[in-house]
């Protein structure tokens, strides 16, 4: 339990101080665009009322709700999953980040109705469209490491 809570607080910390710098430091909410590595990597202010890269995208507040319900019960799930049935270390970690990762994408539904995003990263002459932020990369880091460790670490039979 403490690996996968320490790895949800690292998580959350990270995406939640990284929302409130690019809002309060940088005001990205007024600027709208910061090139920080041309042209790779720029922060662009984008309110996500949707799921992933805004699909289902409205100014529904049963939407709104029903998707902090839903994160709320993934991340249960998520956390007792990894308690119960994780006994590695690293795989407890890798939930906890994409615990961390949700809940700090569910904040913001509740503080401001919709997720702050303002990555952008573009490579090799190709202009991406979307944007994210921290928590959405813990929460991809979560899933694909534990999708990629429990296929390369065999489990012991007991």
């Amino acid at each position: 339990m403490v690996n996968t809570s320490l790895g949800a607080l690292v998580a959350l910390l990270v995406d939640q101080v990284s929302k409130l710098y690019v809002l309060a430091v940088l005001d990205l909410q007024r600027v709208e665009h910061i090139n920080v590595l041309p042209p790779w990597v720029q922060f662009q202010m984008a309110w996500n009322r949707g799921v992933n890269f805004g699909l289902l995208s409205n100014e529904s507040e049963g939407l709104r709700w029903g998707l902090i319900v839903l994160t709320l019960a993934i991340v249960c799930s998520v956390f007792i999953w990894s308690v119960t049935q994780f006994r590695r270390r690293f795989e407890q970690i890798l939930a906890g980040v994409l615990v961390g990762g949700a809940i700090g994408n569910m904040i913001d539904r509740i503080n401001h109705g919709a997720v702050v995003d303002f990555l952008n990263i573009s490579c090799c002459g190709i202009n991406n469209p979307f944007v994210f932020n921290l928590g959405d990369v813990a929460i991809f880091v979560g899933v694909v490491g534990l999708a990629t460790y429990s296929m390369i670490s065999p489990k012991k039979v007991e």
